[in-house]
């Protein structure tokens, strides 16, 4: 059904249902694309959201800015502007609005324009349960480069880090910003052990890329490749793993419509040990490359001595039990030797919750089991309860947007907030009225300038048709910026949730997770609130203060700070307080075309 808007003409989804990362049904035109090789057509397909599809197209066939001929430009999108400009959609006019030439690259912040080779190519993600294709993209040095040879992966693992979350390495910014940072060659390092078999558990795959962070004398053990992938696009992902005889994969169940799944962990079995990472990057280039990303990596879990019950090797979050639990959720028989393997390890030293989202209808007591009411529980059990605190801010940042209703009590500051409000067992939900939200989401100026340009936008799925339906959500947002850890123009694919006091300066808590700000990643109540509906996989860690002995944590205000804080800090990646949406911000929402100004790279984005 098409309807009219102050916003032009959009069209209503058959589904009110989140429309994160959806998956694609329709292949896309090859008229649209450049005329490359028959091979290159017919590279692999991915499940992903069309917002990356768009950025591919763009960094294949990129729209340069030309002043002179801007205005003819202007002329012939100007059926697809509509009413969309006079409404703010587009870019306002800039300072910056100058032509780069073409192989050159203006570093965001600078009036000059330094020639470099500019290499940051999105890889296409691997899923597509439809008949999606795009365009192989051709491999750069980038794709073969080493992680930064200087840094000594063991340093990275001390005292120095008791939370053992990291941010990922980022090119093209001051070495100084990636100094404790991990690249994935570092986390698959045989520095960190002597490995055995691997499984990688995520949404998109470039299998090739994959295999080569490997070192050499690993790239033949044996992976689990876990997805989420249906028909055309499984065929594809196999057709990809068949040239490796060491790579077996693992379809998980996606039965309610628009699941995916999202979830992306790491198991790392060694001879030493087992060790777990929870991430929120893909696997695929791109997600490695110049965005800002979060992992947890676990302590190495020495195996228990032979004859060991299995229920032993607990640590105090239960850990081990949730891990097992949510990999017996999948219900897939390639899972059963790795919970085996669970099982054998001593996980006590874990001081992280586990949680995670898993697709299915819960009633009863197992509504707590997953998505925000585990959450829920956890902050009820667990969480100090202090009086003060019962007003401090919640803090949600993330980098895709599903549809939440027609308005804030639909679901958002109803039975979402109400988990992020709880602290400890107080007998009934707080006033959560009282507790201010701030949404971090990137503006179109913040991906305008960012390090990848308008193509970053790619991994932003927030649409136009999503936006049309929930207005009101705009005025909680607050521009990315992370001063703190140089990564203002890194635009960010991780997803973190906290709350945090008045002044900022300290934290009741810390959630890092591959969950959007979606229903269907984080579930929604049905039958009157006795059911929780959850469509995805989704998995992250809980940081709270009573599991590192603490009462609250101190935020660390300079995170590479070289005037050392005290290790009880706790490392948010990017500036507080968040700076709330200007008049002429506007989020990112990746299918109108923003035509006024250039990026970093003198590109214009067409999405079309």
């Amino acid at each position: 059904m098409t309807q009219e808007s102050s916003y032009g003409k959009w069209t209503v989804s058959s589904s009110d249902e989140s429309e994160d990362e959806k998956i694609c049904t329709e292949k896309p035109s090859t008229s649209s694309l450049p005329s490359f090789g028959q091979d290159v057509l017919n590279g692999p397909g991915c499940t992903c959201s069309d917002a990356r599809k768009a950025a591919y197209r763009r960094k294949l066939s990129p729209v340069k800015f030309d002043s002179k001929n801007s205005a003819s430009k202007t002329s012939s999108l100007k059926r697809q502007k509509s009413s969309q400009e006079d409404l703010g959609w587009g870019l306002s006019s800039s300072d910056e609005e100058e032509s780069h030439p073409k192989g050159q690259c203006r570093q965001p912040g600078k009036g000059t324009v330094k020639e470099e080779k500019c290499t940051s190519l999105e890889e296409p993600s691997k899923h597509s349960s439809g008949d999606c294709q795009l365009p192989v993209i051709p491999k750069t040095e980038e794709d073969y480069e080493a992680s930064d040879e200087a840094q000594e992966p063991w340093d990275l693992l001390d005292e120095k880090n008791p939370f053992r979350f990291y941010l990922t390495k980022v090119s093209g910014i001051m070495p100084k910003y990636n100094l404790g940072t991990l690249h994935i060659k570092d986390i698959l390092s045989p520095l960190f052990g002597t490995l055995l078999s691997s499984a990688q558990f995520n949404y998109c795959f470039d299998v090739d890329w994959l295999v080569r962070q490997y070192p050499l004398e690993f790239r033949k053990k044996p992976i689990l490749l876990v997805h989420g992938d249906k028909r055309e696009a499984k065929a594809r992902l196999q057709e990809q793993a068949k040239a490796y005889e060491n790579i077996s994969l693992c379809q998980a169940k996606l039965d309610i419509a628009f699941g995916t799944h999202h979830t992306k962990m790491m198991l790392l079995l060694y001879e030493e040990g087992l060790r777990v990472v929870i991430h929120t990057s893909n696997l695929i280039q791109a997600d490695w490359h110049q965005k800002t990303q979060g992992i947890w990596l676990s302590p190495l879990y020495p195996r228990l001595p032979y004859g060991t019950p299995s229920t032993c090797g607990e640590s105090p979050t239960n850990f081990k039990s949730d891990l097992i639990s949510y990999l017996m959720a999948y219900n897939a028989p390639p899972l059963k030797e790795w919970t085996d393997i669970i099982q054998e390890h001593d996980l006590s030293e874990t001081r992280v919750y586990l949680i995670g989202s898993t697709p299915g209808r819960f009633q009863g007591n197992h509504k707590e089991d997953w998505g925000h009411f585990r959450l829920r529980k956890l902050l009820k059990e667990h969480a100090s309860l202090v009086p003060e605190q019962q007003s401090w801010p919640i803090v949600g940042q993330f980098s895709s947007i599903g549809s939440l209703g027609a308005d804030e009590s639909k679901w958002l500051c109803a039975e979402f907030k109400d988990s992020l409000v709880i602290l400890g067992n107080c007998g009934k939900t707080q006033a959560q009225h009282d507790v201010p939200l701030h949404l971090i989401y990137p503006t179109v100026e913040n991906v305008r300038k960012s390090l990848e340009g308008y193509p970053a936008g790619g991994s932003l799925p927030y649409s136009l048709q999503t936006a049309e339906k929930q207005l009101w959500l705009h005025s909680y947002f607050h521009k990315w910026s992370a001063e703190t850890s140089g990564r203002t123009n890194a635009m960010p694919h991780i997803k973190t949730y906290m709350r945090l006091s008045p002044d900022f300066a300290k934290m009741a808590w810390f959630l890092v997770t591959s969950a959007n700000l979606s229903k269907a990643a984080w579930g929604a109540l049905e039958k009157n609130g006795t059911q929780l509906m959850i469509r995805s996989y989704e998995l992250g860690v809980l940081f709270l203060p009573s599991a590192f002995g603490m009462d609250t944590f101190k935020v660390k205000r300079k995170v590479f700070s070289e005037n050392r804080e005290p290790a009880t800090s706790f490392p948010v990646p990017y500036d507080l307080p968040p700076e709330i949406y200007g008049h002429k911000d506007r989020p990112w929402i990746w299918n109108i075309p923003y035509i006024k100004a250039p990026d970093t790279h003198g590109n214009m984005w067409v999405p079309s």
